[in-house]
This record gives C-alpha cells, sequence and structure tokens, in this order.
C-alpha cells in the first residue's frame, strides 16, 4: 500500500496545537505500525483549510490522478478541509482516481457508507470549528475598537501604531500635513485633483510612498480617524488617540465633499459607457486611458483621460484628453469602411502568410527541438519521481529540481503552441468579399442596435489597440476575422474631426 500524507497549518507553527513537523512524525510512526504500508509522499500547505485552492493539496490531487499513491493519509479531518462541500469534493477526486483517505485520529473506512457519512460529520464539527474561531476573533476585535484600538488593514496617513498599547499615535513625519490638507480644501478651496498636484509638487508621498493621487487625497479628508474615531465593521467608535483635525473643520470638508459632487455613495450610476474602455493607450507613458467626465452648465461631457494624468497630474503625463462621443464615433466609422476595402483584407493576410512561409522552415526546426525538450523534460520527472519511490533520492533532494523540470516543461509546451500557431499562419486565407460584405452588415447591426455589453465585446474582439500619440494622431490597430491575425501598415486615407485625427493599422 503505497501512502501519501497531507499536512497544513494555518499561520506560523510557533502558533499551532500540531506544527507540520509534530503532524508529519505522527503521520510516519503511524505508517511505520500498519503492516504493508510504505510512505513514498509528502505534501504540506500553510494556509487556510477553508478553501481548496492550496499548492500542495493540487499536487497531491494531480500525483492522485497521475497513480502516485494508494492511499492519503491525514493527522485530522480538519487538516484536510475545513468547509463540508470542500471535503465532499476532495474526497470525491480522490475516489475518481481509486485512491482512499485515512484519518490518522479518527478511524473510520471511507470505502464504506457508514465511514463516508463519518467523514461528512466531521466535516461539519471541523467547518463550526472554524466558524466559531472567527466568531471569537471578529468578536474580540469588536472590543478591542470599542476601546479606541487600531484592528489593522491599511493604516490612516498621519499615525503610526503604537506595538505596547495597539492605539494610534501621531506620525511626526506626517501628521503636520493632515490639518493643512483639510485647512487647504476648506477654506483655500482647493479641489482633491489641485491638492494632489500641490502635494506632489512640494515632495510629499503617500504611506505607501507614491505620488498622491486625487483618490488618496479624497481618502484623507473622508476619514473619521482624524477626529478621534476608529471604524470597525460599519460602527464608530471613540478613540484616545489624539485629534489631528477640529470637529467644526472636518464637518465643514464633509459639507463641501457632498456639495461638490465627491461623495462617492451618491453620486449615480454612469448611464453612458465608454464602449473603448481598455483598448485605448497612451504612447507617451504606455498607460491606458479611463473615462472620465466633467459637469457643464447644461450638460456632462464625456471624455477618455490617460490614467498617469488622471491619477497624478499633468506633470507626470500631459496627453490630451479625447472627447468621447467623437473618438467612439470615428472608431467604428473606421472599423466599418474597413469592411469595405477587400484589399486590404487580401494584402493583411498576404503579408502574414509570406512572412509565415518566409520563418516556416526556422519554426518547423526549433518546434522539432521543442518536442524534444518536451520528451527529455518528462522522462527527467519520471527519473526523479521513479528514485524517490524506491528510496534513493530523499524529497528534499528531489522537490526543487522537480519545480523547475515542471517549470521547463511548461515553458516548452507554450512556445509548442506559439509555433504551431505561426506555421499554420502559411496557410490562412482572407475573406472574401462576400463574407466580408456579411460581417460588415452584422457589424453595422451590432453596434447600432445591440446591446451595451454585446457592443463592447464585439469592439474587444475586433480591436488590438488604439494608441494616442496627440489629438492630431490616434491610430486604431483593427484585427482581422478568422484566425490569421496578420499585422500590417496599410490606408491612407485617415477619419478627421474638428477635435480629432484617426489613422487606422492592422495589428496581430
Amino acid at each position: 500500500m503505497r501512502v501519501a500524507t497531507y499536512t497544513r497549518i494555518s499561520t506560523d507553527e510557533d502558533h499551532q496545537p500540531y506544527s507540520l513537523e509534530a503532524q508529519a512524525e505522527r503521520l510516519g510512526a503511524y505508517v511505520k505500525s500498519q503492516p504493508d504500508w510504505e510512505l513514498t509522499r509528502r505534501f504540506s500547505d500553510q494556509a487556510s483549510g477553508a478553501s481548496t485552492e492550496r499548492p500542495g493539496l493540487k499536487r497531491a490531487l494531480a500525483e492522485a490522478r497521475a497513480g502516485r499513491f494508494d492511499l492519503l493519509l491525514v493527522y485530522r479531518v480538519d487538516r484536510f478541509s475545513r468547509s463540508v462541500r470542500g471535503l465532499a469534493q476532495l474526497l470525491e477526486d480522490l475516489d475518481a482516481a481509486g485512491v482512499a483517505f485515512r484519518s490518522a485520529t479518527e478511524p473510520f473506512d471511507t470505502t464504506t457508507a457508514a465511514g463516508r457519512m463519518m467523514v461528512q460529520m466531521l466535516g461539519v464539527f471541523a467547518e463550526f470549528e472554524r466558524a466559531t474561531i472567527v466568531d471569537r476573533v471578529i468578536a474580540g476585535m469588536e472590543r478591542k475598537a470599542a476601546r479606541g484600538g487600531w484592528c489593522g488593514g491599511s493604516r490612516p496617513f498621519g499615525y503610526d501604531v503604537d506595538p505596547q498599547t495597539g492605539y494610534l499615535t501621531p506620525a511626526p513625519t506626517e501628521a503636520p500635513l493632515v490639518p493643512v490638507i483639510f485647512d487647504r480644501y476648506a477654506h483655500g478651496r482647493d479641489g482633491a485633483r489641485a491638492l494632489a498636484v500641490w502635494l506632489n509638487d512640494a515632495g510629499h508621498r503617500t504611506k505607501a510612498g507614491r505620488p498622491w493621487s486625487h483618490t488618496a487625497v479624497l481618502t484623507v479628508l473622508r476619514n473619521p480617524v482624524y477626529v478621534g474615531k476608529v471604524f470597525f465593521r460599519d460602527a464608530l467608535h471613540d478613540g484616545p488617540h489624539p485629534h489631528l483635525v477640529d470637529d467644526k473643520l472636518f464637518d465643514r470638508v464633509q459639507a463641501l465633499l457632498s456639495e461638490r459632487g465627491e461623495d462617492y455613495s451618491k453620486r449615480a450610476s454612469a448611464t453612458s459607457p465608454f464602449l473603448l474602455a481598455g483598448l485605448v493607450v497612451c504612447a507617451r507613458c504606455g498607460k491606458h486611458f479611463v473615462g472620465t467626465s466633467a459637469v457643464g452648465n447644461r450638460y456632462r461631457y464625456r471624455y477618455y483621460t490617460c490614467f498617469t494624468r488622471q491619477r497624478y497630474g499633468t506633470k507626470y503625463c500631459d496627453a490630451e484628453r479625447l472627447p468621447a462621443e467623437e473618438l467612439d464615433a470615428a472608431v467604428l466609422d473606421a472599423l466599418i469602411h474597413t469592411y469595405e476595402r477587400t484589399d486590404l483584407f487580401d494584402k493583411a493576410v498576404s503579408a502574414a502568410r509570406h512572412r509565415a512561409r518566409a520563418e516556416r522552415g526556422n519554426h518547423a526546426q526549433e518546434l522539432a527541438v521543442v518536442e524534444a525538450g518536451i520528451t527529455k523534460a518528462e522522462d527527467a520527472i519520471e527519473r526523479y519521481l521513479s528514485a524517490f519511490e524506491s528510496g534513493t533520492l530523499s524529497e528534499a533532494q528531489c522537490a526543487k529540481r522537480l519545480e523547475q523540470l515542471a517549470t521547463k516543461e511548461r515553458d516548452l509546451r507554450e512556445r509548442r503552441e506559439e509555433l504551431t500557431v505561426a506555421i499554420q499562419r502559411a496557410s490562412a486565407t482572407a475573406p472574401d468579399a462576400e463574407e466580408l460584405a456579411a460581417l460588415r452588415r452584422q457589424l453595422e447591426k451590432s453596434l447600432k442596435n445591440g446591446a451595451v455589453p454585446a457592443r463592447k465585446a464585439l469592439l474587444q474582439a475586433l480591436l488590438h489597440e488604439i494608441r494616442v500619440e496627440g489629438r492630431d494622431r490616434v491610430v486604431p490597430w483593427f484585427r482581422v476575422p478568422g484566425g490569421a491575425n496578420p499585422k500590417v501598415r496599410a490606408l491612407a486615407r485617415s477619419a478627421r474631426s474638428s477635435r480629432l485625427a484617426l489613422t487606422w493599422l492592422f495589428a496581430a
């Protein structure tokens, strides 16, 4: 009987009733006490038992499916899983792999109905125990918050945590800046973005060491910790830490936040989606453009704005904002117009096919080398596993090398897929005129009348990216349907408006 053991702790071993080493020793002794049992595998994790997403557990299941062992042994069922649903799924996976399951301290036989029932009952108790622990921890944190203690998480700007008392204390290098931020917002009439620019120009950084953004400023302005409050689980508690802002100034700032529409909880959801979200790229800083809006006297104006400019200001990226309606219309017009040009598709696919054929010999040779590498890696893995099974190599000697071989094999398989696709491009064909006409009609119908999610999904499929060099040069890169995905620079025609100009290209 080939036996594998699985051990688990939730945190560090110093605070565990059964450390990994203690579990492993007891399981090893248990295996030796059984006739005809041989310990061939050891798996372990340092993770919560509430989830089955654990590296050691995944490896155990993979090797079970590969037939590497016949029985999986744990110290207690709660070491295996603390979720009834997760336990049931794991037992089902082991059963499908033909692997039995045992607990060294809880005798039952999973091959019988009564034994499986006992396992399920133990799983219920394990889940109950976990829920009880969570409730006790939360109750303890609530009592700590009620006394004004800091219960963890991201510390607010301007404060540190006293390790002796658990209370917040002013941070000498940050605390003097907090009342200045509040005062400039309330009396200097600076907005959140202006404050972020001022802070960055003055050389100040957030607690994480990053440049200030308007969202970081708003986080400070909305935080009641500066008037002596501690927030935990939807409740505010009085804290003993020093106030950095007086109550009147804090209330004044909250009123201004609401008046200026910077209270996120009172904002209406966006009614005009940004169809090109995630596709527009800034050529200056490499970041994507995000959807933004500005309110005029009567209308709300929508823009695509570089993320760097939006977050940190024009000092870090001065890319121009693009009017959303005009960019959407220009890109859609260019996309539909492209489907009227069969010659472009022919040129694009022909160029891609020509490049693929020119490289086909090299790709075929590399593919043969990759295939040989995969076979060699698989053989090496098998030899290490065989040596481990026979006892000539220990787990410590095998583990690191097996991980390296597995990584190498995965990389080679990915490269094999890339080479296979590249070779297939040599026989790619372009859509004919009739197919393009049908595609164009369907495209126009979908973009004009389709639901918003469908329109966005369609654009994600047909657009590679839209690179913005400026309002005078916005370059969409289109995909060729049909799987060829060639790249060719074509089209001299540009779609121009009073605000921006587009030149479109094809892209892989």
